[in-house]
């Protein structure tokens, strides 16, 4: 993750970059369906993902790292993607934690992180509706972190840019634990340099680039329906 607020820095002059959006209040949960451009990206170094999340660096009791994102993730050398979740918890090292493996470029998941009802600072990983994960405790994690819904680049420390396109659609959050989700529209933009967050007119959908590749597959990509294959 390594995401604690929107900046603006080259993406060789830091090894996490984002684009995305990121909501003001706390929510119970956040959700979208995500899609990979079926073209494939440009992975150079480290690996890139498009996830949903809570929490982040230093949000955690007493200034410590937590969160909770559940996504997509590539690779350098490969043409598919894992569906994945990721915890911190305070005082240990991030888990990846992967759901599927071997998802083609262009398929679409809705992915979700919810609070559960039963018990407040629990939460549920959710993948097109199905429970994904375990019940995860995240100490303190009730009704304090805002949403956030972003691509993201790590470049494994080689400082080069990875490129990518993403489309996040139905944004949706639960503001009780356990409760019904609601629509939203994207707010607060999440925009290193070279990197785009672009909103797909009134729909609540926006497209996620980064580097060349990325920034030139979004202008044909906003024009035809975006190509993709809705996961059963």
């Amino acid at each position: 993750m390594a995401l604690a607020v929107p900046s603006a820095f080259a993406c060789s002059a830091g090894s996490y970059t984002y684009a995305g959006v990121a909501g003001q209040t706390p929510v119970s949960g956040i959700g979208a369906r995500i899609t990979p451009a079926a073209t494939g990206f440009n992975i150079l170094a480290g690996h890139v993902a498009g996830w949903v999340g809570v929490g982040g660096p230093g949000q955690g009791p007493n200034g410590s790292d937590e969160w909770l994102q559940v996504g997509l993730s590539s690779f350098p050398g490969t043409t598919v993607n894992d569906i994945y979740y990721e915890v911190a918890r305070p005082g240990l090292a991030p888990t990846y934690h992967r759901i599927a493996a071997d998802v083609a470029f262009g398929s679409s998941f809705r992915v979700a992180v919810l609070e559960t009802h039963a018990r407040q600072s629990w939460w549920r990983v959710w993948v097109n509706g199905v429970a994904a994960s375990p019940p995860i405790y995240l100490p303190q994690s009730h009704h304090r972190w805002p949403p956030i819904v972003t691509a993201e680049s790590w470049d494994g420390g080689a400082d080069t840019c990875n490129d990518f396109l993403y489309r996040f659609a139905s944004l949706s959050i639960a503001r009780v634990p356990g409760g019904v989700w609601s629509q939203i529209q994207p707010s607060q933009r999440i925009e290193n340099a070279d990197y785009s967050t672009v909103v797909d007119g009134s729909s609540g959908a926006f497209y996620a680039a980064g580097g060349p590749f990325g920034l030139r597959t979004l202008s044909a990509a906003m024009a035809p329906p975006f190509a993709a294959t809705t996961a059963p």
